[in-house]
């Protein structure tokens, strides 16, 4: 009975709901379904979802609430009291309605900050975080008083960096004399004006060279027909048929005989090599036999060529001085002699001439007339008129450089003048008629003249492409006025009668005639030089990729130093040991070795430079992985190399 008359306590609590749950109910109707803003729709719409599904009512409802007081809404609850535990003013539990028309919040500077009075609350967290104990970022090695005037906030010296830094050079102070004058632009500021980037950056103590070796920039000429991307290896070395030639030239003085009935020895030259292409006697230039080698010098060890006269004897001692005179004879033209001296090595009186070795240099005479030509048969291609003009200035310049001596070259012949380069050609044999006809008595006036005149019929000569073609005169100047300018002919013919005293006749009076052809050549010549600049541009910086592999393999797995056998295995040299496994031995995704000239080139500039990139080593058993920096690196490389370079200390 008394169970049955005592309520339940179960459906009573079930009848009664909670306040919190009805007003929260109640509230729901008021927030947008999550479902709504997530998926666009809400399966439980019809299936007793409370929450609102139509945002436009929201928004309306919103703005409806705003007008009127909100009993609902929950009471302000501050989160702070105050320390005194004293009871301050209830203020009101709803926000002012002045806060609309509010202004936005915006930070301000660190020195509005500290002049302006904070609330009341702001006191209460002052013990965890205040204004003045936070530091506005200098860099490092930068004066303090130029960054006062910047910031306006009328702060003294800011505190200096801590540990010294090898790296960081001392600044110089405004005040001292030549400051300003060292004031140089950020080279990577993108200030148009330049008045930001000179202010912060001026006189910036980072570590730097004399010269920024690490900046590139590519040296003109370029060409047109690539883009910026458009690079490949090739594009960072010598061309590919500029450096073969000059592997061949090498080669080819390196060049050695070894079985070779020729004398081991011929005064102090050694190493003889024969240079003529022909076994055939040939005296009609010289009145003598000649042959041409190259030899080695015992003395400097460089090669020369050497110019033997078979079968002379020297009857007067001061023909063999007439050289003296060619030694001063130095034009880019002609030929240097260096020596000339009678021996008997060869079992027989001969006369030597030493002059300068080009190697693979062809005479005139082979290279257009077909001389010692296996295809004798097949005509020679037709001279260029460009061409024939710059062979005439390049002579004229090298009988210019002759005269103005007091000499006479006595053998322009095309068997003897040399082509050594493209459209490169040089006098050669000179000083041999000088002391091989010293007795015949000809005024040096007279010789210059000649030279005038066997120049012409060089140029005669070469336009034709025939040795025979002086012996008809009359049909050579035909063709010759056929097939080239009037410039041209009335300047061979010119020379031709240099021998008439109708007029005064020298070289300096026909080089003034052909000034334009001049200017041409000039202009082709400094065309050449700046190709040559840019092709020795990208050569410029393998000394210094060298020379840090070089610093790198001194550290890397050193076996022991200063009895420490671990030494390259700790510390910062454990850093370079696997930066070595970083660059050379990487591997793909498939474990095969990744041989990639560009990434190896990249990443030993980026640590001659001492970047800021930083990279993620790990180690061979992967059980250790390290970020460092390439200015990390070059610090460590520095540091170590050092450690080696220092004298030991020896115990006596």
């Amino acid at each position: 009975m008394a169970s049955a008359g005592k309520p339940n306590l179960d459906d009573s609590r079930r009848s009664m709901g909670s306040p919190k749950l009805k007003a929260r109910v109640e509230n729901a109707k008021d927030t947008l379904c999550r479902n709504v803003t997530i998926y666009g729709r809400c399966r439980y719409e019809d299936k007793g979802c409370a929450f609102n599904h139509d945002p436009h009512r929201l928004n309306s409802a919103d703005s409806a609430n705003k007008k009127r007081f909100n009993v609902d809404s929950p009471s302000f609850t501050p989160s702070l009291l105050s320390s005194n535990g004293s009871s301050t003013t209830k203020k009101p539990t709803t926000i002012s309605p002045k806060a609309v028309s509010a202004a936005p919040f915006q930070p301000k500077t660190v020195a509005s900050r500290s002049n302006t009075s904070t609330p009341a609350r702001q006191d209460v967290l002052a013990a965890d975080w205040t204004v003045a104990d936070v530091q506005e970022f200098v860099p490092q090695g930068f004066d303090a008083s130029h960054v006062a005037p910047l910031q306006g906030n009328g702060n003294g010296g800011l505190a200096s960096a801590g540990p010294f830094d090898p790296f960081v050079a001392p600044s110089t102070p405004l005040g001292t004399p030549g400051a300003v004058s060292q004031v140089q632009p950020n080279p990577y500021s993108h200030d148009p004006t330049g008045t930001l980037g000179g202010a912060f950056f001026a006189n910036q103590g980072g570590f730097q060279q004399p010269v920024q070796y690490h900046l590139y920039a590519p040296i003109g000429p370029h060409s047109q027909n690539t883009l910026g991307y458009q690079k490949n290896v090739h594009d960072l070395f010598l061309p590919n048929d500029f450096r073969e030639e000059l592997q061949k030239k090498a080669a080819a003085t390196l060049q050695t005989l070894p079985n070779t009935q020729l004398p081991a020895q011929v005064d102090y030259f050694h190493s003889l090599v024969p240079l003529d292409l022909t076994h055939q006697k040939n005296a009609t230039t010289f009145g003598f036999p000649s042959w041409v080698y190259k030899a080695q010098s015992s003395k400097d060890g460089n090669f020369y060529a050497l110019r033997r006269l078979e079968g002379f004897r020297l009857t007067n001692e001061k023909a063999i001085r007439s050289v003296q005179a060619w030694k001063r004879v130095c034009n880019g033209s002609v030929v240097t002699v260096h020596d000339a001296f009678t021996s008997r090595s060869f079992q027989d009186s001969s006369l030597i001439f030493v002059t300068d070795y080009h190697p693979l240099s062809k005479t005139l005479a082979e290279q257009h007339l077909g001389g010692n030509n296996r295809f004798q048969g097949r005509h020679n291609p037709h001279i260029p008129e460009q061409v024939l003009w710059s062979y005439i200035t390049q002579i004229a310049n090298g009988l210019k450089a002759i005269h103005s001596n007091g000499l006479a070259a006595r053998i322009i012949d095309a068997s003897k003048i040399l082509l050594t380069g493209k459209n490169r050609v040089r006098l050669n044999a000179c000083a041999i008629l000088d002391v091989v006809q010293f007795d015949t008595q000809r005024t040096i006036t007279d010789l210059q003249r000649q030279d005038l005149v066997n120049f012409g019929q060089l140029i005669v000569t070469l336009g034709a492409n025939s040795p025979t073609v002086m012996h008809n005169p009359t049909k050579s100047m035909e063709h010759f006025t056929r097939a080239y300018s009037p410039q041209l002919k009335n300047s061979v013919f010119w020379l031709l009668g240099a021998l008439q005293k109708d007029q005064e006749r020298n070289i300096d009076v026909f080089i003034t005639g052909i000034s334009s052809q001049l200017m041409s050549t000039f202009d082709s010549a400094l065309h050449l030089d700046d190709q040559l600049t840019s092709d020795l541009s990208r050569e410029l910086e393998n000394g210094r990729i060298v020379r840090l592999m070089t610093k790198l393999n001194f550290v890397n797995e050193r076996p022991e130093y200063e009895h420490d056998r671990q030494w390259s295995e700790n510390g910062e040299r454990y850093f370079l040991k696997i930066f070595r496994d970083y660059v050379f031995h990487q591997v793909d995704a498939q474990g095969d070795p990744v041989t990639d000239l560009g990434h190896v080139l990249a990443c030993l500039n980026k640590l001659d430079a001492g970047t800021d990139e930083k990279i993620t080593l790990v180690s061979r058993d992967e059980q250790s992985c390290f970020i460092v920096s390439y200015k990390e690196l070059k610090k460590a490389l520095e540091s170590s190399f050092q450690a080696l370079s220092k004298p030991t200390r020896r115990m006596h």
